[in-house]
């Protein structure tokens, strides 16, 4: 009998310095399973544990993009290809990626964010003609802040996209916060075939959201994803509970009217 709270042990096949405070580790995963948008915990004997988002995987591995910020990710930031660290899951409700099939997809993703959408992107990039159409406002703090350089070339060649530094200027690059270009993204076009990703900061993703309601969208065709403290991954701890919403059970993706209701 499977024990979903048991960590299995995994190699680390690769190790990407992305910036300087943030890294993706390839880790070979087995028969894991995971869908766009889940997240695993990751862990360290001795050391404790920590949610983070799945940004790519394949078959037996998995990408996670890790901000190096606590105990558990400074030490997570020191190993090497061929160490050893520990993963379970994967948890919690991902993207509705079928939904998305057919449909103008618009994905508005900030910093980190980027990286629990990146591994739906790729596989809009990699199954030409699942979606009509793909629209990409991405957007970092600064150029020093950029992630997943190569990858970002890859989509600027395949969708319609639209990278932001908040105060930079770099070229290929435009200036400002992501809210600033929602308006740019043709939706006049797309009928009523469409649908919206928002994942970022929570300030960010608030803000985003209004901007997109503003422009008329309705807000069931928005998705969020919520990036909180989750312990146990199963709804038992509490530690992730918005009133009676446990995000590690019903999230991290929320429907958008779901997720204006959710405040801390």
């Amino acid at each position: 009998m499977h024990n979903e709270l048991m960590p299995v042990a995994c190699q680390i096949l690769e190790f990407k310095q992305e910036t300087e405070t943030e890294f993706t580790i390839k880790v070979a995963t087995g028969d894991l399973k995971v869908e766009h948008g889940q997240f695993c915990q990751l862990s360290l004997p001795k050391i404790g544990e920590c949610p983070i988002s799945v940004s790519d995987y394949g078959d037996g591995w998995m990408d996670f993009t890790i901000r190096a910020v606590g105990k558990v990710t400074d030490e997570v930031f020191k190993l090497e290809a061929g160490d050893t660290l520990f993963v379970r899951g994967a948890y919690g409700k991902g993207w509705p990626v079928d939904q998305f099939k057919g449909k103008n997809v618009v994905i508005i993703a900030g910093g980190t964010g980027v990286a629990p959408v990146k591994s739906m992107i790729n596989k809009f990039a990699n199954e030409e003609g699942f979606a009509q159409s793909v629209n990409i406002i991405a957007g970092f703090k600064d150029e020093n802040g950029i992630l997943f350089k190569d990858t970002l070339k890859v989509w600027e060649e395949k969708f319609n996209t639209i990278f932001t530094l908040d105060r930079d200027e770099k070229e290929g690059f435009r200036t400002g916060l992501v809210t600033k270009f929602i308006e740019e993204i043709p939706f006049k076009d797309f009928g009523d075939n469409y649908e919206v990703v928002i994942v970022g900061p929570p300030i960010m993703m608030h803000f985003a959201g209004l901007e997109c309601v503003k422009q008329g969208i309705p807000e069931e065709k928005i998705w969020v994803s919520f990036e909180r403290k989750m312990s146990c991954a199963i709804g038992k701890c509490g530690h992730c509970r918005i009133d009676e919403t446990y995000v590690c059970l019903e999230g991290p993706v929320f429907n958008y009217t779901v997720a204006k209701q959710l405040i801390d």
